[in-house]
């Protein structure tokens, strides 16, 4: 009984309906709390697991003052609250793809990525493995917050301080794996150029720089949304995922730019061995950090599969890609947004089963995926308006090419949701926690199937003469063809 009395004090509500004399949860919640965390590799065998019948009476017994208590523990499935908690966040998501690219755009004109192509290989690499960490952080603490875990003072400061040092420790490793692996591609895909030592360890610390000072800023952010969304009882699982993806990409960008700058005016000097050497001492440092948290020790050596092979299957996306960006008009500014917007509505599932799933509550799942699919056609129609007022990409916009893009995004979102089920449910049932392995799959999965996807349609617009989306120079190409026959 020492220990109850002992920590009487320690809980601090942090949701809106607050307790006033500060109670620590009552042994039913503290055992759901043992059985969820620590959430590593796999799930506890014990799981209590109550039955449908069993919640709706439970629910159906709620005296008028135990509503705002199970309002905490519960997911919103309405769908109206899924709407307007999720649609502002999607469009927000969807200026950041924009604004990335046009920052990608930008950079390629820039003098440090002429004389150093390399970092043009690293951009895709260094953003899917920096986007996966940060959704899979906010899918993670999403669930943590809908289990009341953040409600309590010592497991708040917990949960937050071991999930800013696991970002770290995986930031790190995934900007040296990034540095590294664009180094190698360009020694493949330029077997004439002349690279060096100070050449390779440039890329990997101004990887290693950008990813660490990114997820420092992305994660105290998001961990400051969520606990925000958990006061003002909004269920961060609807917003959380779409704008660390959006946000992640531009701060990323921005940071990579700004290393590459500053480090090249010294890349023949020991300056970026130096960094290097400091910033991989970190990792020891964040990884005993995270090894001394008890809620999240187990994920120091877990899911890093998932982000590895997340990368490697995103790289055939980027090979698709590379071959036809220069066939087919459209493609560069198209694909990111329409990969973009079907990975962050599969995300927002996943993220709410995996919820539902820890929570052991129910969730509408045809109602939820209709709210889902549906809304992908408003956030792509302001993508289409944006980029048709602005006459972006010298696209040929009739009638043909809006049907055929809706179209396919439509299709995409409908795979990605379909996938983001099937994948959470059955890593699950193997035991495993889905906010740590879906979605990197889902969205390197997504990546491939809508870059495919785009160049097919394009393809076919072409071939059946609706819309012409051959490039200007792949135009002139297929008229001397036309002409020679």
């Amino acid at each position: 009984m020492a220990p109850l009395v002992s920590t009487k004090n320690d809980y601090i509500e942090l949701s809106s309906t607050l307790n006033e004399d500060d109670e620590p949860p009552d042994m039913r919640q503290q055992e759901q709390q043992q059985l969820a965390y620590p959430m590593g590799h796999k799930r506890s065998a014990s799981i209590h697991r109550n039955s449908m019948e069993a919640l709706l009476e439970e629910a159906n017994d709620l005296t008028p003052q135990d509503d705002d208590l199970a309002k905490t523990s519960v997911t919103t499935t309405r769908p109206k609250h899924l709407i307007f908690q999720s649609l502002p966040s999607l469009i927000v998501s969807l200026v950041g793809l924009i604004v990335a690219g046009v920052l990608m755009d930008e950079y390629q004109h820039w003098d440090v990525f002429l004389k150093t192509p390399e970092l043009f290989i690293l951009l895709p690499i260094l953003l899917n493995l920096k986007g996966n960490l940060e959704m899979i952080l906010a899918s993670r603490f999403s669930t943590s917050a809908n289990m009341g875990d953040l409600d309590y003072g010592p497991v708040r400061r917990s949960l937050v301080i071991g999930n800013l040092a696991l970002l770290q420790v995986q930031a790190l490793v995934a900007g040296a794996m990034a540095g590294l692996a664009s180094f190698a591609l360009g020694l493949i895909t330029r077997p004439d150029s002349i690279s060096s030592y100070y050449e390779s360890v440039y890329m990997t610390c101004s990887s290693m720089v950008s990813a660490s000072f990114s997820s420092a800023i992305l994660g105290v952010f998001m961990c400051a949304l969520i606990l925000i969304c958990r006061h003002f009882q909004v269920n961060p699982d609807n917003i959380a995922c779409p704008l660390a993806s959006a946000t992640g990409d531009i701060v990323t960008l921005i940071l990579l730019a700004g290393c590459a700058v500053v480090l090249q005016n010294h890349m023949e000097s020991l300056l970026s061995t130096f960094v290097f050497l400091v910033m991989l001492s970190l990792v020891p440092l964040f990884g005993f950090v995270v090894w001394k948290n008890k809620h999240l020790k187990d994920l120091l050596f877990v899911g890093w599969t998932p982000i590895v092979c997340a990368m490697v299957i995103s790289s055939l996306a980027g090979v698709v890609l590379e071959q036809y960006v220069e066939k087919y008009k459209g493609v560069a500014l198209l694909t990111p947004v329409l990969i973009g917007v079907a990975g962050n509505l599969g995300s927002i599932y996943a993220s709410r089963i995996s919820t539902c799933l820890h929570q052991d509550t129910h969730e509408n799942y045809t109602s939820v995926e209709r709210v889902l699919f549906l809304m992908n056609i408003p956030v792509q129609f302001v993508f289409l308006v944006i980029i048709w007022g602005f006459d972006m990409g010298q696209l040929d916009y009739n009638f043909w090419f809006f049907f055929t893009y809706i179209l396919v995004s439509l299709i995409c979102t409908f795979i990605c949701l379909k996938i983001g089920k099937w994948m959470t449910i059955g890593f699950w049932k193997m035991g495993y926690d889905p906010d740590n392995y879906v979605i990197p799959y889902l969205t390197a999965s997504i990546d491939v199937l809508g870059t495919v996807l785009l160049v097919i349609t394009f393809s076919l617009l072409t071939s059946s003469g609706a819309n012409d989306m051959s490039a200007p120079g792949n135009m002139q190409t297929s008229s001397l063809d036309n002409a020679s026959r």
